[in-house]
């Protein structure tokens, strides 16, 4: 019987492995130490595609576009890719490690002991709401938790609630929706502490941010209209004694 770190553990590692999803976009390459052997499996190798790779210089968050060069190939709505010499393979329940050692398994009909390199170039998750910089980000090496993801939006505004976070999630067509108390020392084992491609983090504001959006708008201007009127009311009143 597995003691309760150990079932922690277990699930911390289940739920940081993303599905392959339809419309993910992959970039794999084949390897070994006869590169003309598995050249039939780099078709169109030229093709390059364009990720983004997070810096923090001088403690600005940035993206920059990095060049990704491989053959590319995008999960169609039936969750399947077509590959060169060996057809269409499904990656339906499969994320980027177990579908790399499906290929593996695949190529290794033909190609002794073979390398093959994934890379999910278009894995991206969307913050909302009560952050200093709300967006979408791309992940480069899809792989990220909510806490890094909030880090990137710059944190949470002083409005925001942190044990009401909204996460949305698509998987396979089917969309779920949570919220979680990120405070909570239980949250590490939530299915939500990793993010998965396409979530959707929204952070509620609080009571008084909420209690702020029901003020006028117009307050402001009003406002500097009385204070116009009063000036003028005043200089009126002052000549009117001379």
């Amino acid at each position: 019987m597995k003691d309760i770190e150990s079932v922690a553990l277990d699930n911390s590692v289940k739920n940081s492995r993303s599905t392959l999803q339809p419309g993910d976009q992959l970039v794999i390459t084949v390897s070994a130490k006869d590169l003309d052997v598995v050249k039939p499996f780099n078709q169109n190798y030229s093709s390059t595609a364009t990720t983004a790779q997070y810096s923090a210089a001088s403690g600005n968050a940035q993206f920059q576009p990095m060049p990704v060069s491989g053959p590319m190939y995008v999960v169609d709505t039936d969750g399947n890719i077509d590959f060169p010499q060996i057809g269409v393979v499904s990656t339906k329940d499969e994320n980027v490690e177990s579908f790399k050692s499906k290929l593996i398994g695949l190529i290794s009909t033909y190609v002794k002991e073979p390398i093959i390199d994934i890379k999910l170039t278009n894995f991206k998750v969307s913050v909302l709401g009560e952050v200093v910089k709300p967006g979408t980000y791309v992940i480069p090496d899809g792989h990220t938790t909510l806490l890094q993801t909030l880090g990137l939006a710059g944190d949470l505004t002083p409005y925001g609630l942190r044990n009401n976070i909204l996460i949305v999630r698509n998987v396979d067509g089917k969309f779920t929706q949570d919220r979680v108390d990120i405070t909570s020392a239980q949250f590490i084992n939530s299915p939500y502490y990793y993010l998965k491609q396409n979530d959707m983090v929204y952070v509620q504001p609080n009571a008084n941010k909420e209690k702020l959006t029901r003020v006028d708008p117009n307050t402001g201007l009003y406002i500097s209209v009385a204070s116009i009127i009063a000036s003028i009311a005043l200089g009126v009143l002052a000549l009117t004694r001379n």
